[in-house]
């Protein structure tokens, strides 16, 4: 059987790790090294850092604070955010990073996901989708620049070309469930693993430790992903893998 991941996710805003609801309402929650250094102690699987105001701002990712995220590293590492092409992939990559995550580029250049599969592998490509969903429509459908600009893109749709195209892995992110801590968005996280032939990152919704194994045992997300609950240490990693394990779930 295949074994689920559980991942923090660093969202970093001038040096800092942010959360906030809905991608708004932006409030610290701590120094990025610090806490990378404390997932890796505590039993993170793989760690998530994303330069969430990179693209709006039209600059790189910050390469000084990846590098030395990195240091502090053992267990794989996806950086996210700024990347425009796959000279600014490979500049990660040599800082430390293990994975790249692309998603507002992608959707403008969906031949980067083509080529930066070709160039570094496609283990080392994921492509995130901000997802929200349209209740007239009745559909989730794709946002770019951190969750601020609607595209005429089904989330479905563009998950199966970036599975085409070559991409490892997709973060999927509800847009409606960020923050607000009440469980993951099931009905979108099973379409879309249903719809794609590579591992899904379920995101969006964790609350407490019931809301993992739901994810886990009612779609086929092959990992899940949180930020505040572990930040502020309302869930405890050690806690929610001994919890997972308790009840069946294959984790590490």
């Amino acid at each position: 059987m295949i074994t689920k991941r559980v991942i923090p996710c660093l969202d970093v805003q001038d040096g800092r790790v942010v959360k906030g609801i809905s991608f708004a309402h932006m409030r610290d929650a701590g120094d990025p090294v610090e806490l990378a250094a404390l997932y890796d102690q505590t039993g993170a699987d793989e760690l998530v850092f994303l330069d969430i105001s990179a693209t709006v701002e039209g600059r790189k990712t910050m390469v000084k604070v990846v590098q030395e995220a990195a240091g502090v590293l053992n267990i794989p590492f996806t950086v996210g955010g700024g990347i425009h092409s796959t000279a600014d992939m490979l500049t990660l990559i040599q800082a430390g990073a293990d994975k790249i995550s692309i998603n507002t580029a992608a959707v403008k250049k969906p031949d980067l996901i083509d080529r930066g599969a070709r160039q570094f592998g496609s283990q080392c490509i994921v492509v995130a989708i901000d997802a929200c969903y349209d209740p007239q429509k009745k559909d989730w459908w794709v946002y770019t620049h951190g969750g601020r600009k609607p595209t005429e893109r089904r989330v479905v749709d563009w998950a199966r070309e970036v599975a085409e195209r070559g991409a490892g892995e997709i973060l999927l992110t509800s847009m409606d469930r960020d923050g607000h801590k009440g469980g993951f968005d099931l009905e979108l996280t099973e379409f879309v693993s249903e719809a794609v032939p590579i591992p899904v990152i379920a995101s969006g919704g964790a609350g407490d430790r019931q809301h993992f194994y739901d994810v886990f045992t009612h779609t086929g997300a092959a990992a899940a992903l949180a930020a505040s609950i572990f930040h502020y240490g309302e869930v405890p990693l050690q806690e929610l893998k001994a919890y997972l394990k308790e009840k069946g779930v294959h984790v590490r």
